[in-house]
């Protein structure tokens, strides 16, 4: 049992959570959730004793083994991937370390051999002989083949990398498994074996996650970080943002009563405060004041963006047409004779396991480099608006927020771009920062601003939800479902690509499929099945 007895973590004067107490019990999946900044993160952090806490403590059992998904893909890169996953149970590791030292010594002398007997007993008992078979099967599991065990992890690429490292956190039967977004590059396959790797799991796990889906189907708690706390809850995500959704609308009535309780006192201190007869009244209505001031509610830290794509005028039947289109990289070919004809209304989700093939399909059409060869056409009626996956290059720049987004407005007043900044979460002197300085998540929220501005007809999107919290992924959600146009998109979020798209189109090694339907029946069908086994034919399985 991992026990949160009167917690408290800060940064300088900005509190993240204070005098926190949870009990965290095995058999149970815990999902952390909050808004980017909140302290999921550094929760976990501190849990796994990387870094202190200003006030409390956090406790285990005394023999219980607490892992955590690491973050830095460096840090292992002159060891072999096999070992990168032992050391995720580091006393084991070092057991076999000493060991195997041990006999490779040329002058073995009997007391070796009896510090060797000594390890042999303590590494049979902790399951030691079967460490790299079970190390063996989760990479396998995760999608690494047998042929990259031995090699180094500096050879690898980054998103085995992340494989390897989840590996590293599973294995060893951990009493206390912490996972800080698991299925980043994670294919379908993986995120599905991981799943019920979870559920089957019969320790404790705290999961921070962007994929609702994942969340919805591994946790059995929601830990919220809000209001400078962190509340329990039991169910899955679609449970708690219920359960969240209630109490949001009682917090709002609780706060209409007080604010016209207010309203009802001041209106009768001016109408009696000079009357004698009622003055004692009067006073003690305005101490009421006072108080019902001072004790506002707490406010959430939890902030939904307004996001609305409205397109100046409708698709009309010519959308796009793309006849023979050839793209490669550095002579490495990505597509080859691709043909594509876009109809009104679709809402086209690409998946499949190269996401760069995805991104140069998004910047040939978006007019960014020409393809090797094949043409495309834009209906006359059809008005473009990309959201690159790279957008580093749109913030190169001192511009304000003010006058970064004017240059796409064609209104260009100050309350006008500010009202929209605004919208974005962007308001007061949030709107003066310079477009230099802004994170991950603030430079998506600008160019979906950008975006919007644009009265675009068919949006490109190229994995939009990177960087955003979860807050934010359900604005851009709901934004892109009520969206009444095309959309062409890419996304590794589940449920994201199946609540908007009505048609799957994926380019696969050996061929494309495409289908009218969402994901979840995509998945489904027989006959993609047959398309894939037949597509990926000794290469990697589907990945979204």
């Amino acid at each position: 049992m991992l026990t949160i007895q009167d917690v408290t973590l800060a940064f300088g004067p900005r509190v993240l959570f204070k005098d926190v107490n949870l009990e965290f019990l095995p058999g149970n999946c815990y999902g952390l959730i909050g808004p980017n900044g909140a302290g999921k993160s550094t929760l976990l952090k501190a849990i796994a004793g990387e870094i202190d806490l200003n006030k409390g403590f956090i406790s285990a059992g005394p023999k219980e083994r607490i892992t955590l998904l690491k973050q830095d893909q460096f840090a292992f890169d002159a060891y072999t991937v096999l070992d990168t996953v032992l050391m995720g149970h580091k006393r084991l590791y070092d057991l076999l370390q000493e060991r195997d030292a041990l006999y490779n010594k040329p002058d073995f002398d009997e007391a070796d051999g009896l510090r060797a007997a000594d390890l042999e007993n303590e590494l049979a008992e902790m399951g030691g002989y079967d460490a790299e078979s079970e190390a063996a099967t989760l990479l396998s599991n995760l999608g690494l083949d047998e042929t990259l065990h031995q090699t180094l992890m500096g050879e690898l690429e980054a998103g085995q990398k992340v494989r390897v490292l989840l590996a590293q956190a599973l294995f060893g039967n951990p009493d206390i498994l912490l996972l800080d977004e698991p299925t980043n590059q994670l294919d379908l396959a993986s995120i599905n074996w991981l799943e019920d790797f979870l559920f089957r799991f019969t320790n404790t796990v705290i999961v921070v996650s962007h994929d609702r889906h994942f969340l919805n189907n591994v946790c059995t708690h929601i830990a919220d970080i809000d209001f400078g706390k962190i509340q329990l809850y039991v169910g899955n995500y679609d449970f708690w943002y219920q359960a969240s959704q209630l109490a949001e609308q009682q917090r709002k009535n609780a706060e209409k009563k007080r604010t016209d309780k207010i309203k009802e006192l001041e209106q009768f201190v001016r109408r009696f405060s000079a009357n004698a007869s009622k003055s004692r009244q009067a006073t003690s209505r305005k101490k009421l004041i006072d108080k019902l001031t001072v004790d506002e509610l707490p406010q959430s830290s939890r902030r939904f963006p307004y996001i609305d794509f409205r397109p100046e005028r409708p698709c009309g039947k010519v959308i796009l047409a793309v006849d023979g289109l050839c793209a490669s990289d550095e002579g490495r070919p990505l597509l080859d004779q691709f043909n594509l004809t876009v109809n009104p209304g679709d809402k086209i989700a690409f998946i499949g396991p190269n996401d760069l093939v995805k991104t140069i399909l998004f910047e040939i059409l978006a007019g960014e480099q020409p393809p090797d060869a094949g043409t495309f056409s834009w209906g006359v009626t059809i008005t473009p608006a990309y959201f690159p996956k790279e957008n580093a290059a749109y913030f190169d720049n001192d511009l304000n927020l003010v006058d970064w987004l004017r240059q796409y407005s064609t209104d260009n007043s100050e309350t006008f771009v500010r009202g929209y900044l605004g919208r974005m979460l962007f308001s007061g002197d949030e709107a003066l920062k310079s477009a230099r300085v802004l994170s991950g998540g603030e430079k998506v929220r600008c160019m979906l601003s950008r975006m919007m501005l644009s009265g675009a007809n068919v949006l490109i999107l190229d994995e939009p939800t990177n960087h955003l919290d979860l807050e934010a992924i359900t604005a851009l959600n709901d934004g892109l479902i009520n969206f009444p146009e095309v959309v062409l998109f890419a996304s590794h979020d589940y449920q994201f690509v199946d609540t908007i798209a009505n048609r799957i189109i994926e380019i696969a090694p050996g061929g494309v499929i495409d289908r009218p339907m969402n994901l979840e029946a995509y998945i489904q069908d027989p006959l993609v099945q047959e398309l894939r086994d037949r597509y990926y034919h000794g290469h990697q399985h589907l990945r979204i």
